[in-house]
C-alpha cells in the first residue's frame, strides 16, 4: 500500500508539476476538508465552555476567559482589556455588570470602582480545554453505564449477526436444495419493508416473551439482516466449487465445510459485514428508544438524548459525549478498513 507521503509525490509527468497535478491536489484538499473538517470542529467544540459555544460569531478554537484573584473578593474576577475615556488601554477585572455599564477594578488597586460602557471592553482569553465537559457526564449522568451497554449490544449483536447471516448465505450459495431462489428473493424483498411498519408487531412479540427493558430486546430482533445475507452470499459464490466438492467426496459434513472451508475463505466479506454491523448497532436509536424505558438499560445514543430538552440543550456535554461515541467506530474502521476494498469488490456490490 502506498504511503500518503509517496502519494503526494506522484506526478503525471515525472520531474515537474502540471496543471492536472494542481487540480488533483485541490480536489484532494477539498475532499479532506469536507470529510474531516466537521470532525475537527466537533472535537474542538467539545472542549469549549457553554458561554464559548453561545458566542456569535463562533470561534474555531476553545477559548477560556482569563481571570485573576483580587483582594477583597471571594472568587476570581474576569479580566478585560478596557479602552479608557482618554483613549488609553488598561487591563481591569470586572466586578459586576449592570445593564450596559461594567464596574471594574484594577487588580493592583481594587479600592476604586471604574465604570465604563460594556462596548469599551474586550475579554482577555487564552486557549483552554474544558475537561469538565467529559468528566461531569461520566461521573454524574451514568454515562459509563450507557457506554458499557452500547459496547455489549454492539459486540454481541455483531457476533450473532455474523453467525446467522453467514449460515443463511452458505445455504443460499453453497448448499443445494429445492426453492433456494425463492428464499433468496424473499430475503432480499425484506429490504423494501421500512422498520417503522414492523415496529409495533416486533415490540408486541418482544413484550410477550418478556424481553422488554433488557439489552437482549435490542440485540435479537435485528440479528438477521438481508444486506448481510446478500453480501456474504455474493462473496461465497466466488469460491471455487471444486474445493467444496472435494470436501464432500472426503465425507465432510455440511457443517464441517461451512466451519473449516467457507468461513476462513470468507474473512474479507465478514470483515466488511463487521464494520457495517458495528456502525448499525452502535448508532441505532429508534428501536432502543421504543423498547428501553429504564435508565440502567439505556444505550449511549439514548443517553445522548437526555441532554436535549424542550427549553434547553446542554451542548457542551452533548458534544463531548458525541466524541466519546465516535471513538469505538473510528477504532473499528482503522483496524478493519484494509478489508473493505477487497471484500466489497468480490461481492459484486456497487
Amino acid at each position: 500500500m502506498m504511503s500518503p507521503l509517496a502519494l503526494l509525490r506522484q506526478r503525471r509527468n515525472p520531474g515537474r508539476i502540471g496543471f492536472s497535478d494542481v487540480l488533483a491536489y485541490i480536489y484532494l484538499a477539498v475532499g479532506v476538508f469536507l470529510m474531516f473538517g466537521p470532525v475537527v470542529w466537533l472535537v474542538l467544540s467539545s472542549f469549549k465552555t457553554r458561554s464559548n459555544l453561545d458566542e456569535f460569531p463562533p470561534t474555531f478554537l476553545p477559548l477560556a476567559q482569563q481571570s485573576v484573584a483580587v483582594k477583597g473578593y471571594d472568587s476570581k474576577l474576569p479580566l478585560y482589556n478596557v479602552t479608557m475615556p482618554d483613549g488609553s488601554k488598561r487591563v481591569l477585572a470586572q466586578v459586576r455588570r449592570i445593564g450596559v455599564i461594567s464596574q471594574l477594578v484594577d487588580p493592583a488597586a481594587p479600592q476604586t470602582i471604574i465604570k465604563v460602557n460594556m462596548d469599551k471592553r474586550t475579554a482577555l482569553r487564552h486557549l483552554g480545554l474544558d475537561w469538565h465537559n467529559y468528566e461531569h457526564p461520566l461521573r454524574h449522568f451514568n454515562f459509563g453505564r450507557y457506554l458499557w451497554n452500547s459496547v455489549f449490544v454492539t459486540v454481541v449483536a455483531t457476533l450473532v449477526t455474523l453467525l446467522i447471516n453467514s449460515m443463511a448465505a452458505y445455504a443460499l450459495s453453497i448448499h443445494e436444495f429445492r426453492g433456494k431462489n425463492f428464499f433468496l428473493v424473499a430475503v432480499i424483498a425484506t429490504l423494501m419493508v421500512p422498520i417503522t411498519i414492523i415496529l409495533v408487531p416486533v415490540f408486541v412479540v418482544v413484550n410477550e416473551i418478556g424481553l422488554d427493558n433488557s439489552l437482549w430486546a435490542v440485540i435479537l430482533p435485528g440479528a438477521a439482516t438481508p444486506t448481510g445475507v446478500f453480501l456474504l452470499r455474493q462473496y461465497m459464490l466466488t469460491m471455487p466449487r471444486e474445493l467444496i466438492e472435494a470436501a464432500r467426496m472426503d465425507k465432510a459434513s455440511e457443517w464441517q465445510i461451512y466451519a473449516r472451508i467457507v468461513m476462513p475463505l470468507a474473512l474479507p466479506a465478514l470483515a466488511v459485514l463487521t464494520i457495517f454491523s458495528v456502525m448499525w448497532r452502535w448508532n441505532e436509536f429508534l428501536w432502543p428508544l421504543v423498547v428501553l424505558s429504564k435508565s440502567e438499560t439505556y444505550t449511549l445514543q439514548i443517553g445522548l438524548n437526555a441532554f436535549q430538552g424542550d427549553l434547553q440543550t446542554q451542548w457542551n456535554y452533548l458534544l463531548a459525549m458525541t466524541v466519546v461515541a465516535l471513538i469505538p467506530i473510528a477504532l473499528v474502521f482503522v483496524f478493519l478498513q484494509r478489508f473493505i476494498t477487497s471484500g466489497i469488490a468480490n461481492t459484486g456490490m456497487k
